[in-house]
């Protein structure tokens, strides 16, 4: 007589559902348990990369990633969330200063972080080896549509961005990290990710339209790619969305 599998009560929490079969979202499911898995390994299986994850309990018990789950466990898992909980997190803490590294379909992504004043690297060749590297070595949050990516043991810290619209993106990071306050909106080249200084029109002269000399007085320079910025209109759109992300203090 065949004897009936081991099992585990499963239930995921918020934003965890979209990583979900359909028929597992935003309700219990029971689930054959292969062996006896840790919590991470066991979460990844159904889908949702480990750096998603803020809190697990098991029969009611917040424990970490190692944590080895045993036949007739109920297994509850949470979103990330600013919330602070200390002791109970399995993901580290959130930081002071939020840096970026972003996968090779995040271009756009990218230059509108360093618009807002964050550290960003980002390159279109980038490796996953060398993107969970980075990620790793330089306590960077990892950035990817690439969920196997994100699933890297190197990897603590990532995020999906669930759109596929650039600002819409933009608007799910800031709200992810809490970005609203730490934003220094032009302070680093877009293009090349380099903190920028103060200039003189005599320094760029030559380096800009002569229609901008006639109007402009005040100018930005990149001390890498020597890329020259002022506020013309392209500045005008982007503190727009600078305007829209600080309206998101507090919103919930």
């Amino acid at each position: 007589m065949e004897q009936p599998k081991a099992q585990v009560t499963m239930r995921f929490h918020g934003a965890l559902n979209d990583f979900l079969s359909p028929e597992h979202r935003h309700q219990a499911f029971r689930h054959a348990l292969q062996g006896r898995p840790s919590v991470k390994d066991l979460i990844e299986s159904l889908g949702p990369p480990h750096p998603e994850v803020d809190v697990v309990r098991v029969d009611g018990e917040a424990v970490d990633f190692t944590h080895r789950v045993q036949p007739g466990s109920s297994v509850e898992v949470y979103p990330a969330s600013m919330d602070e909980a200390p002791g109970v997190r399995v993901g580290p803490p959130l930081q002071d200063t939020p840096r970026f590294v972003l996968d090779v379909g995040l271009g756009r992504l990218v230059g509108f972080l360093r618009m807002l004043g964050f550290d960003a690297l980002w390159r279109n060749d980038f490796a996953d080896d060398t993107l969970a590297r980075l990620s790793h070595d330089e306590d960077r949050i990892l950035l990817s549509r690439d969920i196997g990516v994100l699933k890297r043991s190197e990897v603590l810290r990532g995020y999906f961005p669930r759109s596929t619209d650039p600002a819409e993106q933009l608007v799910e990071v800031v709200r992810r990290y809490g970005l609203t306050s730490r934003m220094h909106p032009f302070s680093r080249c877009v293009a090349c990710n380099a903190a920028l200084t103060s200039a003189e029109p005599s320094e760029v002269a030559g380096r800009i339209p002569e229609r901008v000399a006639e109007r402009h007085s005040r100018f930005q320079q990149c001390p890498d790619c020597q890329r020259v910025y002022w506020a013309g209109t392209h500045h005008q759109r982007m503190q727009a969305l600078v305007d829209r992300l600080r309206e998101l203090e507090g919103a919930p």
